[in-house]
């Protein structure tokens, strides 16, 4: 599991590997939710989640699925605010806002700048707001976003894998030198980071894949990001299924993303979540699935390391 294949993972690779996208509306966000989330202030409230409708990110990562919800040209300017109005007026108050586009927040093509004062005046009501971006695009677009909006900007970044093999080969164009220049660029302007970081990426095993999602967590935090999201690589875009059946990808446990949450927990430098979303596709017991689930929801929401799932799957 720890070689890598012959050849070359790139744009076109993972793209001729792709199946159909989903047919998604311009004008309206593909989701949106009301979700429970430990906040910055260190209690539990409710956050808006909205999943923006938005042009595919010219960042083709090896992991990605979110391109199946995407278009294939830029929306046109004014649908970005069209999308959040649509979903605010369908869902509850909350103080906290977490806008995802699929990509880069602020890449130009993607949102356009002359759209920032519609997004602003929507979002003015809320404490905070939450966008994501390739370290790429961390730039004045980042400030003058900042400069008009009422909530406290936060930018989350793909950190991923500090891996020295395998973060060159995921296609996400990045170095860890891009990484902390763009985490120092926003602590430079009070703008408060997180960070994604993959368990088990493609070419690791599964005890490789705990390590180096450790390391990654210390990374982030020595760089001074203060959110750590824990996310296990699913198969589903194509890429990772073939990879799968060539030997070089296997998702991981759910035991395993136990075993990290409670590492990053214990180091108590920051905050660690789990990402939960299709958290079933990790499991291969149906007898203690629910369990594990709440386990890692409870640890998410007080970041404590609560009793073990005691079951006879661990000694498979």
């Amino acid at each position: 599991m720890s070689k890598f294949p012959a050849f070359t993972i790139d744009d076109h690779w993972i793209i001729s590997h792709r199946g159909p996208k989903n047919i998604v509306d311009p004008f309206k966000p593909y989701d949106f939710f009301i979700e429970k989330e430990r906040t910055g202030h260190d209690v539990i409230e409710e956050i808006t989640a909205i999943f923006l409708t938005n042009r595919e990110c010219p960042f083709r990562c090896l992991m990605c699925d979110l391109w199946k919800n995407t278009t294939d040209t830029s929306v046109p300017e004014g649908a970005i605010p069209r999308q959040i109005e649509y979903a605010l007026s369908r869902l509850p108050q909350t103080k906290h806002l977490k806008l995802y586009n699929s990509g880069s927040f602020f890449d130009p093509k993607a949102i356009s700048t002359t759209d920032y004062p519609g997004i602003a005046g929507l979002i003015e009501n809320f404490e905070t707001v939450l966008v994501e971006s390739h370290p790429a695009f961390i730039n004045h677009n980042t400030l003058l976003f900042n400069e008009l909006t009422k909530p406290e900007l936060q930018v989350a970044i793909g950190l991923e894998t500090i891996h020295p093999e395998v973060l060159p080969r995921i296609n996400k164009k990045m170095t860890l030198a891009h990484f902390d220049k763009a985490v120092d660029f926003l602590l430079s302007n009070k703008i408060e980071t997180r960070a994604f970081i993959l368990l088990r990426p493609p070419f690791l095993s599964e005890e490789e894949g705990i390590v180096w999602a450790e390391r990654s967590i210390d990374y982030a935090f020595r760089a001074g990001v203060k959110t750590c999201t824990v996310i296990p690589v699913r198969s589903g875009n194509g890429a990772l299924e073939t990879l799968e059946e060539n030997g070089f990808f296997e998702p991981p446990d759910i035991r395993s993303l136990e075993t990290v949450m409670e590492y990053g927990i214990k180091l108590n430098k920051g905050t660690v979540l789990a990402d939960l979303w299709d958290i079933e596709h990790f499991s291969r017991c149906d007898k203690c699935l629910k369990n594990r689930k709440e386990r890692l929801h409870q640890m998410n929401l007080y970041q404590k390391i609560f009793p073990k799932i005691d079951c006879s799957c661990q000694d498979d």
